[in-house]
């Protein structure tokens, strides 16, 4: 019975690596899209957001049967529980490229010239992601907590190309507005990448210690 359910956890954590790296693969994508001008990679990405949905509902449904069949208790229970909190999390940063996927088509955006710090933000973004389902996968409280405190990186970095972009704007009275407001947007929406990132790490440490930031405890 026992190895049963050890095959399941199993099978669990090799979906959950797969869905973080649908979500790296795609935070990835979008950027180039953006800073090649690329429409039809920006399309790809959307395309991409539905098989994130597919493999959040697959690991739901695994999850569920998981809770129903096997009645796991205690350290068992609380890794399936964090489980289905995560994959929350990366349904949404699947979300959000696409988000940043449609502002580049709708934007019509040619090749941008100068992206260098939400380039930065991006890879930050996606080594959070990456390693914060590596944590939960290897049960490492320390890169779980690694990956919250990476959340202050991409913080900064939105904050310096917010302040950056504001002063564009002045500078060129008003001119090239609409573009400045599209990547304002989009590092805005990389900034959530981060902040979904640390939710996931943060669950990460609920399923090893069983206690969460939010006060939860079982």
């Amino acid at each position: 019975m026992r190895n049963r359910f050890d095959r399941q956890l199993a099978l669990l954590d090799e979906n959950m690596i797969r869905m973080g790296e649908l979500c790296e693969l795609a935070i990835n994508r979008v950027i180039k899209a953006l800073t090649g001008g690329s429409v039809e990679e920006a399309r790809a990405v959307i395309e991409a957001d539905d098989e994130i949905d597919h493999m959040e509902k697959d690991i739901e449904r695994l999850c569920l049967k998981l809770l129903l069949q096997q009645q796991p208790v205690a350290k068992d229970l609380r890794r399936i529980s964090a489980a289905l909190k995560m994959i929350t999390d990366m349904e949404r940063i699947g979300d959000q490229t696409a988000d940043i996927a449609d502002i580049v088509i709708a934007a019509n955006m040619c090749e941008v010239q100068d992206v260098r710090d939400i380039t930065i933000m991006a890879d930050e973004a996606g080594k959070m992601v990456r390693d914060s389902v590596a944590a939960y996968v290897e049960k490492d409280l320390e890169k779980a907590r690694q990956v919250m405190k990476s959340d202050d990186v991409v913080d900064d970095l939105f904050e310096k190309i917010r302040g950056e972009l504001i002063a564009f704007i002045a500078e060129k009275q008003g001119k090239d507005g609409s573009e400045v407001i599209d990547l304002l947007m989009i590092s805005k929406y990389l900034e959530r990448i981060g902040d979904h990132a640390t939710n996931i790490a943060e669950w990460v440490e609920f399923s090893i210690t069983g206690v969460h930031k939010g006060g939860e405890k079982i």
